[in-house]
């Protein structure tokens, strides 16, 4: 089945936010009492799930909206210290130039995604962000609704576990890049429906299933 809409992730897939995030997340940690994250840390907690990591940090869920909105304003303050990954803006007009529906849902405000993405934020037909950790199957479905596409024709890529946990609950097709938070070897173990090696792939391999 050709796909005519992609979902995008922003943080870890089209911006490089992981080193922001890992220079930042102590300071966070101090502010709200959970775990701090050591260098040896890292690698591990890149092969968790989303419940594994909040509770190896020993964050409350009752917490996340604040850790969420903070960590939001701190990003506005420093969007210039997170840059898009090289070639995001091409693959994105590639894909445009061959019809696909691009949309964003991320955790991020609207305003900091707009921000971060420039020129290439018209591009994009929706956003729907402020997604909560474990809610981005209910966005997926509310734009499957907004947009009257079939869920068949629909591919979401992200860089984390829960994006591909948050597709199938929604009944679409995952795409999982390599270059962001989580683990290679850990998206792979999940079987995403598309594999992205490098930016260049996404368009490449997207695009050919409408030939």
């Amino acid at each position: 089945m050709p796909y005519s809409l992609v979902i995008f992730d922003l943080d870890g897939t089209l911006a490089d936010s992981f080193p922001w995030f890992l220079r930042n997340v102590n300071d966070v940690a101090d502010r709200f009492r959970f775990n701090r994250i050591k260098d040896e840390d890292v690698q591990s907690l890149r092969h968790a799930g989303s419940r594994e990591i909040l509770k190896r940090l020993n964050v409350p869920l009752w917490k996340l909206p604040s850790i969420a909105r903070h960590m939001q304003r701190m990003k506005a303050e420093q969007l210039a210290d997170i840059p898009l990954f090289p070639g995001t803006e091409a693959m994105l007009r590639t894909l445009y130039d061959n019809g696909l529906t691009l949309v964003l849902v991320s955790s991020d405000n609207e305003a900091n995604a707009r921000r971060q993405l420039g020129e290439t934020a018209g591009l994009f037909a929706h956003f729907d962000c402020g997604a909560s950790l474990f809610g981005k199957a209910a966005k997926f479905r509310r734009v499957l609704k907004r947009t009257g596409v079939a869920p068949p024709q629909v591919i979401s890529i992200g860089d984390e576990l829960r994006d591909i946990e948050a597709a199938r609950a929604a009944g679409i097709a995952c795409g999982a890049v390599m270059w962001g938070s989580a683990a290679p070897e850990a998206l792979r173990a999940l079987g995403p429906d598309m594999v992205f090696e490098r930016m260049e792939d996404v368009a490449r391999l997207v695009v050919e299933t409408r030939r």
